[in-house]
């Protein structure tokens, strides 16, 4: 829609200036980046209009990560992940365009509009009870707990020796201490140990380099036997090589000299502390052994609320739909929360991604009681099915592909 424009006095003259312009849900549907002839990309929060056509590129979160969302409604999502909405409104203001007009719906017309009006609800209640403000006091403890664990690890070798008992129990300990540390780098990533985003930034850092992963399938990969070798592939593997060598690769070509410090930090003191009661062989097998258990342990457990989920393209479905749709549950318990570092509150830690782990439990019955109103599926299962529908998962996909590719 073209601008419309008023006039104001400026120094006795009036000056033409450019007056709000009003869309419809029809004209940010066009703009999707998608139409060769309508290139333009635009989102809508809180009726507001923005284009961010060369912004998504610029995005933090990722181009594609925004982009996905172009001609849509996208108030649900933002208020997820922008936690210091002051900061970010700097970067909006210059990006908005207008408004929807006035007769138009505050909710898109192609998503659930009670669904929609209760969540928000939720969210507002969530955040008067205080769920969305971290515990200092759990965060405090699991660190401890993490250092107290990696320290122990070294010790018993140091007081006990390095005969084969000692040596596969310090192992145990050891990868016990760097998978906690990833679920606290995760809670660190998603800005839910502190209230200022820095502040979770430079832990991050601190606890563990950021790591970027992205794997690209391959039409002569055996794929239709994937559910044999992914356990022997990608769980024991993905840490001692593909993430490591990528990290330093990415933060090699893209020049994060501090990231880069960080990660040979660890290897330094890793291989000091080691090596001063080890055996360079022994050093060696200890290393790639602990790595190969750690990467097993969180493939496992990333991988349980996602890969048996049946994932679509993009419908444009409301928030809750579209989280309930791509994740589930596990049961809790102590254990099965400790574990996998609260990733078995996996619908709530989606619907709620910067909120503190320690509290999904209490947001989980209010999660359950508005799918139950709107007949929406809440999956929760016992942990070793999760672990058991991956293969099945990996199965049918394999089969699919072979089917797809191969026509047998």
């Amino acid at each position: 829609m073209a601008p419309q424009h008023g006039e104001r006095k400026q120094d006795g003259n009036a000056v033409a200036e450019p007056v709000m312009r009003w869309f419809t849900w029809e004209d940010v549907a066009q703009r999707t980046g998608q139409d060769p002839a309508l290139q333009e990309r635009w989102v809508v929060i809180d009726r507001k209009v923005y284009d961010i056509s060369h912004f998504y590129r610029r995005h933090p979160g990722g181009a594609l990560l925004i982009s996905s969302h172009a001609g849509q409604d996208v108030t649900d999502a933002f208020v997820a992940f922008h936690v210091d909405k002051l900061l970010v409104n700097k970067y909006l203001k210059p990006l908005q365009i207008g408004e929807l007009a006035p007769d138009q719906p505050s909710i898109e017309p192609t998503k659930n509009k009670m669904l929609v009006k209760d969540f928000r609800e939720l969210r507002a209640s969530v955040e008067k009870m205080g769920l969305l403000k971290p515990n200092k006091l759990f965060f405090f403890l699991h660190l401890a707990h993490i250092l107290l664990l990696d320290t122990a690890a070294w010790l018993i070798l140091f007081c006990c020796g390095t005969s084969f008992v000692p040596f596969i129990v310090s192992l145990l300990v050891l990868t016990i201490s760097q998978v906690q540390a990833s679920w606290l780098q995760h809670d660190l990533g998603h800005l839910s140990v502190f209230r200022k985003t820095k502040w979770n930034h430079l832990l991050h850092k601190f606890v563990m380099c950021h790591l970027i992963l992205g794997i690209k399938k391959k039409k002569y990969m055996p794929y239709n036997h994937q559910h044999k070798y992914f356990f022997i592939t990608l769980p024991p593997l993905l840490f001692p090589t593909y993430f490591h060598c990528h990290t330093f690769y990415i933060a090699y070509t893209k020049r994060y000299w501090v990231d880069l410090a960080c990660m040979l930090t660890f290897y330094i003191r890793f291989f000091v502390t080691y090596g001063s009661l080890l055996e360079m062989k022994s050093l060696l097998a200890y290393y790639f052994i602990f790595r190969m258990l750690e990467s097993s342990w969180f493939v496992w457990v990333s991988q349980m609320n996602h890969i048996p989920m049946d994932i679509y393209y993009d419908q444009n479905l409301d928030w809750v739909s579209t989280q309930l749709q791509a994740t589930c549950n596990v049961e809790q318990s102590l254990f099965n929360d400790w574990f996998t570092g609260h990733l078995n509150f996996q619908i709530e830690h989606h619907l709620f991604p910067t909120m503190p782990r320690h509290n999904y439990w209490k947001v989980a019955p209010l999660v359950k009681s508005l799918c139950a109103k709107h007949g929406i599926e809440y999956q929760c299962k016992p942990l070793l099915t999760a672990f058991a529908d991956i293969v099945h998962s990996l199965k049918n996909s394999g089969e699919l592909w072979l089917d797809a590719y191969l026509h047998k």
